[in-house]
């Protein structure tokens, strides 16, 4: 207990440190106004706490819902690609282009497809953000198994699918949790993008573009920080997750294979 702590202080001290910074140098030197002041911004938190409490839950399940569908095609696709390689070089190019788009160019076609005020159009966002990095990293797990593991699994008659089950997804739970770990990250990000571009008023991202517009930063800066406690929350969740599913990897005590 004590070693975490003391692993943790170097980063309460940098949180402590910004926040100072923040507080009585960066706000007062570019105005109270273009910058609030972290006080100003918790005044704000606490005055509208339930408002953007629901807000950031409704922006949260958008996330969640493109997080398993853009991870669960990740993973499906990159278990096809694994099994069969002449389909991976004929399909990763796309992948790879469909993932240089920018997310801005995706957020209005996603909204005419399913829907203004719909949350399907912000889950198809952040599905989209969400399926690139956890396909590449399965990728990567399932095909960078050591030769000999193959090998022996081989000298033992075992069928491709007892290779894959017992060789191969071990192998690739550390990339795949990985993937997952970036892909909360950015399902957060797909979910307040997409509705910047409209969406309901019940919304985090539309929260913050009308605190915007009034020139009420506090609040949208309230906002910005629980949008980011959620992310946080929510990679946090995964890594928990990650935690008690791996408690048999070497990875999970810090020792490199």
């Amino acid at each position: 207990m004590i070693r975490r702590l003391r692993d943790w202080l170097p980063v309460f001290a940098v949180f402590a440190a910004g926040i100072l910074l923040w507080q009585f140098a960066f706000a007062p030197w570019l105005g109270h106004f273009l910058l609030p002041t972290p006080t100003a911004i918790a005044r704000s938190l606490h005055a509208h706490w339930s408002v953007l409490w629901q807000a950031g839950w409704f922006t949260l399940q958008e996330a969640l819902g493109g997080f398993a569908i853009g991870s669960g095609l990740g993973i499906a696709v990159a278990l096809a690609l694994a099994r069969w390689r002449r389909l991976s070089g004929a399909l990763m190019p796309y992948a790879i282009a469909a993932n240089a788009v920018p997310i801005i160019a995706f957020a209005p076609i996603m909204n005419d497809w399913f829907g203004l005020l719909n949350p399907r159009s912000k889950m198809a966002i952040a599905a989209v953000l969400c399926f690139f990095p956890v396909l590449v990293n399965t990728v990567r797990g399932l095909t960078t198994v050591p030769p000999a593991a193959i090998e022996l699994m081989r000298s033992y008659a075992a069928s491709e699918l007892q290779i894959f089950r017992r060789v191969r997804v071990p192998n690739a739970l550390p990339f795949i949790f990985t993937g997952l770990k970036v892909a909360t990250v950015l399902s957060m990000i797909g979910a307040i993008v997409g509705e910047y571009f409209g969406g309901s008023i019940q919304a985090l991202g539309v929260q913050i573009e009308n605190s915007v517009t009034l020139f009420d930063l506090p609040l949208a800066w309230a906002a910005i920080v629980v949008a980011s406690a959620m992310g946080i929350a929510f990679y946090s969740l995964i890594g928990v997750v990650e935690r008690f599913t791996m408690g048999w990897h070497p990875s999970a005590h810090g020792v490199r294979e």
